[in-house]
């Protein structure tokens, strides 16, 4: 959660030298939409790899659902932090 800060910072950071002056004011408006982007980013690989557990043969579908529940589990409470932070 910190790490998904600090990239979201460096963007913002990055993003002010790119635009220089247009970005004076607007830190948090530019660190809202840079957060957005990192949480959907981390969302996406997270949504792989519930698609990539449940595709396995029916044998192992026990198991491939416990580690979907528990990736979707940690993802809500990525979310919560998140949020929380704002």
């Amino acid at each position: 959660m910190d790490k998904l800060r600090e990239i979201a910072e460096e963007a913002v950071t990055r993003m002010n030298g790119v635009i220089g002056e247009a970005a004076k004011g607007k830190h948090d408006e530019i660190f809202e939409v840079i957060e957005q982007a990192v949480i959907k980013g981390v969302l996406e690989g997270q949504h792989r790899a519930v698609d990539c557990c449940i595709q396995y043969p029916e044998a192992d579908q026990d198991i491939a659902h416990k580690i979907a529940a528990e990736i979707r589990r940690k993802n809500d409470a990525l979310i919560a932090n998140l949020s929380s932070l704002r």
